[in-house]
Formats: structure tokens, C-alpha cells, sequence
């Protein structure tokens, strides 16, 4: 009787939370709207969601790779940076249009992912957790460091040079340039492809039981590891991809521009619920929308955004430790 009282406060404490962070949430909109009117808050809204946009590019490989292994690949923003170089180089020195340059940024990503992956996860994968996590860390250094070297891409910032104008709609007050459609455009493009692979290709089923139960899918005849190298190689394309949008949205690169993109989307990915792809994308946008935001409205916004976005990485651990879209799972014993 006690318990089920205990219970049944908690989750009374719970909810009355919910309610006062949507009632917060709604109290902080209407006065960031009263503070510079409603065309600076959808200007902020549709800027933030761009960048989300772009997290959600890296996030959706963090929660792919951690659905099937469980393992959080911190790597993957440093994929992320060497897409956005490899178009780089692709557009200055071979003069190549935009679509071809991204293409090889997916590919030089896929390609290195899959080495990572055979190199440094593959021979740990029975290895406690611990173990693949401070490989992880050391693999993201090792790229960082590597290619800071002045013989691959160098220590110092490199203006990127877009390869097409920059076009500015003004939409009633509200400015959308060319960029933005087009990041929109390719990211839900691939969203939808990535859905249609998990969930009607066989490679897709493949992935699915494997991340159910990996003893199971090989009594079952799947080949687990090449199912677990074939989800390191789509993430590192959704990845690649991401960096080039990111390179031409921001049009300076720096081979340890990964780091804070790639943290944050970690963060979305937690928000939305680590290895939900819906959760993913859904906590990429509100990840994107909050880092706008905080630059916008708030006093030293660009030195805080950061801080806020940890910050909801413990409120999230605290309060909803699942995310958004998560699901408890029970350990196995």
C-alpha cells in the first residue's frame, strides 16, 4: 500500500514538472514575441530549425550506431568534419559543381567510418563498455589531431567557397535564402530514404533484429557484423552530407569544427530518445531552435549557448532519462 502511494506521488510529482516546463516554455514565447516583435521570433524559429536540420544529420548516426551496439561513437563528429574538407577540396581545386561534392564527402565518409569501425570497434566488441567508449574518445582525438597536421588539412581556420550564389527571399519580413531550402530539401530527403531503408529493405529488417536481440539474428542466419559495419557506413553518409550543408551555411571550416556540432547533436539524440530515428530528428530540432534562440533573446547569448545545452542534457537525465520518443529497456542478466 505504501509503495503504490510512493508511486503514485512520483508520478504526480512528474507530471505537475511536464506542466510547469510547458507552462515556462509558453511564458518564455510569448514574452521572447513581446520582446522584438512576431517577425524577429519566426526569423529566429526558422533559423534555429535549419541548424537542427543539420544536427539531425549527425545525430541520426549516433542513435543508429547505439540502437544495434550501444555504443556512443564520439568519432562521429569528426566524420562530420572531414565530409565538410573532402567538398571542400572537391569545389576549390577540381572545381566541382555541388551535387558531385556531396556525393564524395558521403562516400570518403562511409569508407572511413567502415575502417574505424573494423579497425577500432569491431575487436572490442565483446569488451566491457567502458572499453569501446574510451577507444571512441581516443579515435575522435586522433582525427582531430591528425588532420590538423599542416601536410593533410591544417591547424587554421579555411574560408569555404560556396559553390553557387546566395540567393535571400523576403517572405513578408522574414528572410529564406537558397541555403536554407536546400538544407531542408536534402535532409529530409535522406530522412525519408533512411526510413525507407530500415523499414522496407532487408538490409533494414537485418538492422532491426539485430538491434532486438543480435544472439537471436545469428541462430537466424544475419550477418551481424556486416549489418553493424553497414549502419556505421549510413550514419557516416548522413554524416558527410551534414558537414558539407554545415560548410555552406557557415562558410569557415576548422578540422576541430566537429566537436561542438557533434555534442550537440549527442545531446539531441538523448533529448529525443538515444536510438529512436523520429526521436533523433525531433531532438535535433529542438536542439537547433534552442541554440537560435539563446543567441537571439538572451544577454551574452553566444557564451551561454553551450552552457544551455548541457544544461538540458541533465535536465533530461534527470527528468526523462528515456527522451521524448525512448523506451525504457530492461538489462539483461
Amino acid at each position: 500500500m505504501k509503495v503504490l502511494i510512493l508511486k503514485n506521488s512520483l508520478r504526480t510529482l512528474v507530471w505537475a514538472i511536464y506542466a510547469a516546463l510547458a507552462f515556462g516554455l509558453l511564458w518564455g514565447i510569448v514574452a521572447l514575441v513581446r520582446m522584438n516583435g512576431p517577425i524577429f521570433f519566426i526569423q529566429a524559429i526558422i533559423d534555429g530549425l535549419r541548424l537542427g536540420f543539420m544536427y539531425a544529420l549527425i545525430a541520426l548516426g549516433y542513435t543508429m550506431v547505439y540502437g544495434i551496439v550501444r555504443l556512443i561513437n564520439f568519432a562521429h563528429g569528426d566524420v562530420f568534419m572531414v565530409g565538410a574538407f573532402t567538398s571542400f577540396y572537391a569545389i576549390t581545386r577540381y572545381n566541382w559543381s555541388f551535387v558531385p561534392a556531396i556525393l564524395l564527402a558521403m562516400l570518403i565518409c562511409t569508407v572511413l567510418n567502415v575502417v574505424i569501425e573494423r579497425v577500432a570497434y569491431k575487436p572490442l566488441r565483446n569488451a566491457p563498455r567502458i572499453a569501446s567508449l574510451i577507444t571512441a574518445i581516443g579515435v575522435s582525438f586522433f582525427l582531430e589531431y591528425f588532420t590538423a597536421l599542416s601536410f593533410v588539412f591544417g591547424p587554421d581556420f579555411i574560408t569555404y567557397r560556396r559553390p553557387f550564389p546566395v540567393e535571400v527571399w523576403n517572405v513578408g519580413g522574414i528572410l529564406i535564402t537558397n541555403i536554407t531550402v536546400i538544407i531542408v530539401g536534402i535532409t529530409l530527403a535522406l530522412l525519408l530514404s533512411l526510413q525507407y531503408i530500415i523499414r522496407r529493405t532487408k538490409i533494414g529488417k537485418a538492422m532491426r533484429a539485430t538491434a532486438l536481440d543480435k544472439s537471436a539474428a545469428r541462430l537466424m542466419g544475419i550477418n551481424v557484423d556486416g549489418v553493424i559495419s553497414f549502419t556505421f557506413a549510413l550514419g557516416a553518409a548522413l554524416a558527410g552530407a551534414g558537414g558539407v550543408l554545415y560548410a555552406i551555411a557557415f562558410p569557415q571550416i576548422l578540422t576541430f569544427m566537429g566537436i561542438m556540432p557533434g555534442l550537440k547533436a549527442f545531446v539531441a539524440a538523448v533529448l529525443g530518445g538515444i536510438g529512436s530515428i523520429p526521436g533523433a530528428f525531433v531532438g535535433s530540432l529542438l536542439m537547433g531552435t534552442t541554440d537560435v534562440l539563446v543567441v537571439s533573446f538572451m544577454p551574452m547569448g553566444s557564451r551561454l549557448r553551450d552552457l544551455i545545452a548541457f544544461l538540458i542534457l541533465i535536465l533530461v537525465f534527470l527528468i526523462k532519462p528515456t527522451g521524448i520518443f525512448g523506451e525504457p529497456q530492461a538489462e539483461k542478466v
